[in-house]
């Protein structure tokens, strides 16, 4: 299983953090990750975990990160989580997690986040690298595919730049301090630096 150094390293000496890449690896296998140049989508949980220990959180906020799209992307349930990982994680997993009901899509954005907002600061990171994460991937993803590869996302990229950019809002007035929420502004305004100057070049010629 193809991890980073960091979790690798982590991974060693906790078991915690070693069973929830385990299943991290089983429920994500064979998922391609929207809008991220065809990369495996284990490599979005693994990335985001990778953040977190670089900034020095324990084993919980790192197994909880692994594990934090499980529910959403397959038949794993809340229970098994809570069995398996403990309380602790599987809160923070619940409070990582989506509630697909709500529509429209805007609407179970605006939930989530004030739901995270209201679940404390180790949930707040989570989320915080999460969408550093999808930023980052899709700025390169963009690099390449160009607006085209607004066709991979579930919403148009507009629409995705807007749910961004109030994911900012609200993670500046919850964290301010938090290191990942000031890189995750510069990823955002690389990305909407680089679809500006993308539309101002001259279309080429057939």
């Amino acid at each position: 299983m193809p991890t980073t150094r960091g979790i690798d390293a982590v991974a060693q000496r906790s078991s915690l953090v070693r069973d929830a890449l385990s299943m991290a690896h089983q429920a994500h296998a064979g998922h391609v990750r929207n809008a991220s140049g065809g990369r495996p989508y284990i490599d979005h949980p693994v990335a985001v975990a990778e953040l977190l220990a670089g900034k020095g959180f324990g084993e919980e906020v790192l197994a909880a990160a692994l594990l934090h799209d499980v529910v959403e992307d397959s038949e794993i349930e809340p229970v098994e989580v809570r069995e398996r990982f403990g309380a602790e994680v599987a809160k923070l997993v619940e409070a990582l997690t989506e509630d697909e009901t709500i529509e429209p899509y805007e609407e179970r954005k605006e939930e989530h986040r004030q739901r995270v907002a209201e679940a404390g600061t180790e949930a707040l990171a989570i989320y915080t690298a999460d969408k550093l994460t999808n930023v980052s991937m899709l700025r390169d993803a963009y690099a390449s595919q160009g607006e085209d590869v607004g066709w991979e996302l579930k919403v148009p990229l507009d629409v995705k730049s807007e749910i961004w950019a109030a994911d900012l809002e609200m993670l500046l007035e919850a964290e301010p301090d938090l290191e990942l929420v000031s890189r995750l502004a510069d990823e955002l305004e690389a990305l909407a630096k680089g679809r500006e100057e993308a539309s101002s070049r001259p279309a080429s010629s057939p």
